[in-house]
């Protein structure tokens, strides 16, 4: 039953994933990687709110598995993440590079507070 429940979220993450990506870039006339980075808040607010959530006991680990492990598993992705910093610094874009980098860490761990602090402040 919980691969299922993995397996679920993870066809709604991927595609998810695919359609945001293009539908963010292409409003971009930019190097970096908006696309990407978007899904990768994205996923790490929806996470932190379920790990609030569940904390809190708001939700169980059904939830947790199809939404955290399934869900944001594949609407997330630290491979693209790298290869397109990679690229940026292969390229001659450095600047780009180290901004996609210091951006993401920073966004993704603040958008993961705030998804706690914001279950905490609903379910607590």
């Amino acid at each position: 039953m919980n691969w299922l429940l993995v397996v679920t979220g993870a066809m709604v993450g991927a595609p998810l994933r695919y359609l945001t990506d293009r539908a963010v870039q292409s409003r971009h006339d930019s190097l970096f990687p908006w696309g990407t980075f978007a899904v990768n808040v994205t996923g790490c607010l929806i996470l932190g709110l379920l790990t609030g959530a569940v904390a809190e006991r708001a939700a169980g680990s059904h939830v947790q598995l199809l939404l955290g492990t399934g869900l944001c598993g594949a609407l997330t992705t630290y491979s693209t993440f790298s290869y397109e910093t990679l690229r940026l610094s292969e390229t001659g874009a450095r600047l780009y590079a180290v901004a996609n980098v210091a951006a993401s860490v920073v966004a993704g761990l603040g958008a993961a507070f705030a998804g706690v602090a914001l279950a905490q402040a609903v379910w607590a």
